[in-house]
This record gives C-alpha cells, structure tokens and sequence, in this order.
C-alpha cells in the first residue's frame, strides 16, 4: 500500500523552480486521492535508515503537518481524517514511528518523537492508543537498549505530555512515566544527551505530577533531582533545570517552604556566576515566585477570604538577600541593548524581577533599594549611573505615595539634568523612568502630583528638547509626553487645564518626531502618533478646540499624500500601509474628540466630505492594518455624522462587505462588525437597502468553522443594533437570528469553566446575546411586540442559567438585568405566567439592588418596575 516517493521528497527541495513545483503538484495529488497510503508511505520513508536524510526529513514535516495546524478549524480536519483512516493502516504507521526511535539518524528520531505526540494529542484522549504510554517505557525499563533510543524515548514522553491533558492518563501511567523521567536524569547513569531529554520532558510531565507533589516522599524525591540537575556540568541541563525549578514555582507553590533555602542558594549561585541562560531562568524563579504571591495578595484584597494557597510571604523572608543579588545584575548591561527591542539580557530581568519585587512587599523595599541608587547615581561610570536610575525607576509601582513621594521630589530635578547625560544607555533608562513617575505618581485629579505649575515648565522644556535625541531615547520621551499629559485629562475641571498654553509647541514637536528621517526603522513614528493621540484625547477641548481644529487638515493632508507614494517594492507597500494606520488613528481621535461637543461637532460635519473621500482612497491601498484603522476611523465618522453617513454607504458598503468577510485577518472581521453597529445607530431606518446584504454576511460569519471564535459575540450584540434600527423590518431575518442565538446559548450552557480563557469568552456571549435579544425586543415593542411571546420562555431559560453562574462578570449581570425588564417591558401581560413561575428573577434583582455599582442598581430598579407594572395591568 506504500508508494516510493523518495524522488518527489528530493525534488521538492530542489534549487530549480519547475522541478519543485511538479514535485510538490504530485505530492498534493497522492495525498488528495489516498491519503491513507499518503501517509503510510511517509512513515516507511521515515523509519528507512537507507533513505536519503533530506527526503526522511521533509517526510516527517508533511506527515506532523497532516496531522495538526494552528488554525482551529484545518486542525479538525485533519483530526477527521485522521480518525476515518482503517485501524490497520494507522498501526503500521505508528509502528513505524515507534521503530524510528531507535534510527541512527538524530533527526529522524527527533522528528519521529513530535509526530508519535501529534498522533497521541488525536489517539489518546479518545482512548484509542492505550498501549503507547506502555511502549515507549519499555525502551527506558531495558538495560541493553542504546542511550540514542532512550534519549529519543524521553523526547516523545516529553512532547505527548506537551500535547495531552493530565485527565487523559491514569494515575499509574503518570507514576511510571515520572519514574522513567526522573530515573533518566541521573548523573551517574546516563549520557548528557538522555540527562536533557529527561530534563525537558519533566518540565512537560510536572502538571500531570499534582498526586505526586502531594505526597512528601515523592515531592522530595522530585525535589532533589531537579536541584541536583541545577549544578549539571553541562549548561543546556541546568538551563532545563531551572526551567523546572520556574514551572514548579508556579504550579506548586504552596508546597515550596522546605526547599527554599536550597533553591535561593542554587540561584543566588547562578544569577552570579553561570551562564547568561542559566542566570536568566535563575531569576525568571523570583520573578515567578513573586506572580504567585501578588495573586494571592490580590485575591485577599478583592475576596477577603481564602483563596485556597496560603501565602508563604517567601520574597519577604527573602528581602535582604533577594534585593542585592537583583541589584547586582543590573550592572550587567550591554553595549547594545538599548537598540533591540528583542534584547533580553540578566540586567533586563533583574530589573524586572526587582519591580515584581517592589510590587509584593511594597514599602519595604525603598530602604534596601535607595542605598544603590544614592552611591551609584553620580559615579563616573555610565554603568553605575544606569542601573541607579533602572533600580529608582523599577520600585516605583508598589510602594505607598507617602513613602515613594519625597525621594521622588528630592529626585526629579536631578533625572531632569540627566537627559543631558553624555552617555545615551543613561538617557534612554532616565527617560524610561521619567515616564514610569508621570504614569504612577502624577494625578492631579486624584490630589496628587510631583508636576506642579511651578515645574511644569521645566519638564517639559526637557523633554521637548529630549524628543530631539537619538530614536531609542525619543521614543522614551515620547511615553513620559503621553503619561505627563494621560495625567492631566480632567485635571482642571471642565474649564481649564494646566497643560494647554503648552499644546502647540507639544503637538508641533510630535508632529516633527514623526517626520523624522531614523524614526521610521524603529518604534519612534508609532510611538508619536500614539503620543499625539493622547495629547488630543486629554485636551481640555473648550480651551484647544481651536488646536485640534487646525490640527485636523495637517493630518488631513499627511494622509493625501501616502496616496501619492511612489510603490515600487514590497517594504514601500509595507512603510505606506504602516503610516496610513498611524494617520488613520489620529483621525479617529480628532473625530471623536471634535464630535463630543455640539460647539465644535460643525467642523467635523463640515470636513466629513472630504475625510470620507481619503478613507475610501486609503482602503484602495488594500493592506489589512490600512484596513483596521480606517474601518475604525469610519465607525467615529459615523457616529459623529448620523444621519448624514447614508450618502456615503453606496460607496463604503464594498469596502464593508470586504471587511465582514475578512476570516483569515480576523481582527479586520471583528472591527467590521463594530462598524456595522455604529453605522446602524447613525442611519437607523435608512440602513435598510443594505441590511439583506449585511445580515446575509453576519449570519455567514455565525456558521463559519474558519473564522476566530472572537468574532462571534460582536455580530450577536450587532443583531441587536441592527433590530433596534430597523424596528418591525427586522421581522423577516428573526427565522435566521433566533436559532443561532438558541444554538450560542446551548454552547455556553456547555462551556468548560475550569479553563480561565473559555470562562471569559462565555461571558463575551452570553452578553452579546443578551444585547441582541435587548435589541430585537425593543425594536419590535412598539409595533409588532407578539414575534417575541414563543421566544420568550427559551430567554428566561437562558437569563436562569446566566444568573446562576458563579462566574458572571459584571458587564452580563447588568446585561441580563436590562434584558429581563426589556422582556416585560416589551410582551407585558404575555409573559407574566412565565415570570410568575420563576424565583430566580426575584433573586436576582435582589442581588442587583444590593450592589455598589449605582448604574446597576439603576437598572435593576426599572426592571423591577417592569415586572410590578405586569402584574399590576393584568391584575
């Protein structure tokens, strides 16, 4: 049944071009017309040691690529075909696997271990390759097998339990597996090849190991070998080790006090002297450590009560030897890192380390801290004065104002003169930490502020001359501009604010940072865009409307001219697209801005001609992140317009429908659907000619397998909006929306709510379906309210499953409780033998009256307003 395509395999790696695209046509075709043999045959070619190594390795490729994708929807395919497959093919193929374990060839074995994990994430959990677990421990458990074969074995343990969950294994497979791995970690018995597989493949076995960490005996075991394997001779074993040691810090906390004067030792010893990947994941065990712990103190705060782990206050005990050993590596920089993003060094992660620190203990780390920075802050050496001020600007979240505010004041002068240092390492983190001070200590709204008017001036005369500096440090200033002005928004009440005589000559200067010839290679012209948006979004508009007024054809005209560009490469397409997104985003802000007061909402209404003919030029551009932005604009220009959008709809509607069918750039999908929504309650009725096409398009969307799950609750809550637009029209597509509605509310009554991600996702639907049936409801209350009364008893159906779910957050509560009084506000007397039968709602609105939120309370209050009038009129 296996074919021999060693041939096609070479000449699909071919330098020539026509000789490869035959040979992967002809591949494609096998694989179409029997894919049971197509695989087959890639295993044969696989476990062959006489085979060519490059047509054994693409042979693995294509045969883990059959298997498992990224994408969701390809991945469940290839899980159904899989699965169709005769038992006795898939048998020989998994023999085959099994056998390559023990090739010769590294990465025929390599690849063999990944493709037996792809098979095992499909087989196991369906119960269907039971015996696995069992074979590969038997090529640990015999002594005469070749450390190749065991290092191999160790590598698939490692991927299936990678790829499996720890449900999927009885308790004794675990146990065994752990023996195998651990055992395979041993100094004296095994190569440091096997020592490596094992290490790593315990890292991918220790969340199936909570049985284990329960049990002293074993938990000690496990214990000591990890930390044992911290001081392997061989840097990649340690580096595994401590990646152990990291995941063990997360996952097993609350049983950690015994060994955490040995693991202190070990990473002390290794943050000081190992090799930067050791040091680096030596640290990351703090820094995971301190996750744990400001969890916990999170939880208290917001619970009270017990979260289940008790807190070991492990970083306060650790404090004064912890914070030195941190600050230690902050004089480890390099001479480039400034310039890379990617850069991730032991200064790097000590510092942030140190601010996870300052995070979990809070005052107490100012005194440990201070000392650093006083002696190093003024040395000759640009090392010294880096890490000083690094050491300052990573303590300042977590520590009180009062304790944090006179060393802030003593030092702001002297970060201020600093931006002239002559070393740009020193300007770059100064400007960092100056930024980190407007972010967490200016809040003048708040009553507190270490900017008054009496410095105001003198800041930001540094950093309006700073801005001007190298492109990293620019960059920097550019955070310290958005957060100096972020502070200001509402500062001085609705008639004045501090920062206003000074917003030309900022707007000016970011306008200039962005037109700046370096600035384009880095983050710089991004980050000034941003920067000018928040200066816009915070402006006091009754004293700028003039600014901003004017500020809107500059930008205007910016975004003309990218239309113009001259495209001669992709990198061109690239730096126009990227430029259109950033001046596209400052438009929205500006519309936003303008259109939130009646005074100056005329000059938007005035231009909008004229932005809407630059929007529809942008989206002939035709790039995604072009689209995302202008889409988003659109949507503000919409809102700001009402009515008036309805001209330009016979134009944008391509563009639109180009957007909601957007699967693969589904970001593009889902602000499209956000569009849809913001035109319909801009145009209501007069959103009708197009709603056929719309709705035909969002129920596509709906029974989509491509598209990301994300997209879906937006075009439920646009249901809504579109119902509430278009009142008693809506009639013909509810035979449509009513049964995709049904089917969203059976999946959330199905959702897993152990896995944090799908808690949160239910919640995006179960809310946007309670804002679609809010919307249909009052669209058809005036007019034709009876299309509601056979849905109605589902809805509450589904409002009782929503009311008791422990894990509803806010947003659906008040969703449900407005949804309940659009019910009976709606269908009246229709519903009140339905309501009458269910306790829950009283419980409910109960529970809503007695919360702190006043809008809630609000609603809750006209709910039960609602319900007492049903009962009331129909006696």
């Amino acid at each position: 049944m296996a074919l021999e395509i060693t041939q096609f395999l070479l000449s699909a790696q071919s330098a020539d071009q026509k000789v490869r695209t035959e040979a992967e046509g002809n591949l494609r075709q096998f694989q179409e017309q029997n894919l049971p043999s197509f695989l087959l045959s890639l295993s044969v070619e696989l476990s062959n040691n006489d085979k060519p190594l490059e047509s054994r390795r693409l042979a693995g490729i294509v045969l883990k690529n059959s298997l498992d994708a990224k994408d969701a929807a390809r991945k469940q395919q290839l899980l159904q075909q899989w699965v169709a497959i005769d038992i006795s093919v898939k048998l020989k193929i998994k023999e085959m696997l099994l056998s390559t374990l023990g090739s010769s060839a590294t990465e025929a074995r390599q690849i063999s271990a990944q493709v037996i994990a792809k098979i095992a994430s499909i087989e196991i959990p369906r119960k269907e390759w039971p015996e696995l677990i069992r074979l590969l421990l038997f090529n640990m458990t015999q002594q005469d097998r070749p450390a190749s074969l065991k290092q191999a074995t160790l590598e698939a343990l490692g991927y299936v339990c990678e790829e499996i969950s720890h449900q999927d294994l009885v308790q004794d497979e675990v146990n065994s597996v752990l023996t195998a791995v651990v055992q395979g970690m041993s100094v004296t018995e095994y190569s440091p090849e096997v020592r490596l597989a094992a290490t790593k493949a315990l890292y991918n076995a220790l969340d199936f190991a909570q049985t284990n960490f329960e049990n002293e005996m074993e938990r000690n075991y496990i214990m000591k070998v990890v930390c044992e394997t911290t001081v392997a001779k061989e840097p990649e074993i340690r580096q595994a080790a401590f990646e152990c040691l990291v995941s063990i810090a997360s996952t097993y906390y609350e049983v950690l006090e015994p060994y955490m004067q040995t693991i202190f030792e070990l990473t002390s010893k290794a943050v000081k002297g190992d090799e930067e990947v050791v040091a680096l994941q030596a640290i990351e065990f703090w820094s995971s450590i301190c996750d744990e712990e400001i969890e916990l103190q999170e939880f208290e705060e917001v619970d009270g009560g017990d979260s289940g782990t008790s807190h070991s206050h492990f970083i306060e005990k650790a404090l004064p030897s912890l914070v030195p050993m941190l600050l230690e590596t902050l004089l480890k920089q390099e001479e480039d890192q400034d310039q890379d993003d990617t850069t991730w060094n032991v200064s790097m992660a000590g510092g942030t380390c140190l601010g996870l620190v300052a995070r979990t203990v809070g005052d107490a780390i100012v005194p440990l801290v201070m000392p650093f920075v006083q002696t190093n802050i003024s040395k000759g050496d640009w090392r010294s004065r880096e890490a000083a001020t690094y050491a300052f600007g990573s303590i300042l979240e977590g520590p009180g104002v009062e304790k944090l505010a006179p060393m802030v004041h003593a030092g702001l002068e002297f970060l201020l003169n600093a931006m002239k240092d002559e070393n740009s390492h020193v300007k770059d983190t100064t400007a960092w930490t100056l930024s980190r001070i407007f972010e967490l200590l200016h809040s003048p709204s708040n009553g507190f502020s270490v900017i008054s008017p009496a410095n105001l001036q003198r800041v930001l005369g540094v950093l309006l001359e700073s801005i001007k500096d190298a492109p990293h440090v620019a960059e920097k200033v550019c955070g310290a501009i958005y957060y100096l002005a972020q502070g200001y928004e509402d500062a001085g009440g609705p008639t004045s604010s501090p920062l206003t005589p000074y917003l030309p000559d900022i707007i000016t200067c970011l306008l200039a940072t962005a037109d700046r010839s370096d600035g384009s290679d880095s983050k710089l012209r991004a980050s000034a865009y941003e920067t000018l948006n928040e200066v816009v979004r915070c402006s006091n508009l009754k004293e700028t409307s003039h600014i901003i007024t004017q500020l809107l054809p500059v930008i205007m005209n910016k975004l003309a001219q990218t239309v113009e560009f001259q495209i001669v490469s992709t990198d061109d397409r690239e730096r126009q697209g990227d430029l259109q997104a950033l001046l596209c985003g400052v438009l929205q802000v500006i519309i936003q801005k303008l259109s939130s007061a009646d005074e100056t909402k005329a000059v938007i209404l005035q231009a909008a001609d004229q932005i809407m003919v630059l929007f529809l030029k942008v989206f002939a551009c035709r790039s995604s992140t072009v689209h995302e932005e202008a889409m988003l604009a659109i949507g503000a220009l919409a809102y700001a317009t009402g009515p008036e959008f309805g001209k330009y709809m016979s134009e944008f509607y391509k563009y639109l429908e180009m957007g909601l069918q957007n699967f693969e750039e589904y970001q593009v999908c889902a602000i499209s659907v956000g569009v849809v929504g913001d035109i319909s309650r801009a145009l209501d009725e007069n959103i009708l000619p197009y709603c056929d096409g719309i709705m035909t398009l969002l129920l596509k969307d709906l029974s989509s397998g491509e598209l990301h799950r994300s997209v879906k609750p937006p075009i439920f809550s646009c249901f809504g909006d579109i119902a509430l637009s278009i009142g008693e029209h809506f009639e013909k597509y509810l035979v449509y929306a009513m049964p995709m509605m049904k089917g969203a509310a059976e999946i959330c009554a199905r959702m897993d709510n152990s896995d944090e991600e799908m808690v949160e996702y239910g919640n995006q639907l179960r809310r946007s379906i309670l804002e679609a049936y809010s919307g249909i409801l009052q669209g058809f209350k005036n007019t034709k309210p009876d299309l509601m009364v056979p849905h109605a008893a589902h809805l509450l159906q589904f409002l009782e499953l929503v009311c008791r779910d422990g894990q509803r957050d806010e947003s659906v509560t008040k969703a449900a409780v407005a949804v309940l009084g659009d019910l009976a506000d709606a269908l009246g007397s229709n519903v009140k033998n339905l309501l009458k039968d269910r306790t829950f709602c009283n419980e409910f609105l109960v529970e809503c009256l007695h919360s702190d939120d006043e809008q809630l309370k609000e609603t809750a209050t006209w709910t039960q307003g609602m319900i007492g009038r049903v009962f009331a009129v129909s006696g």
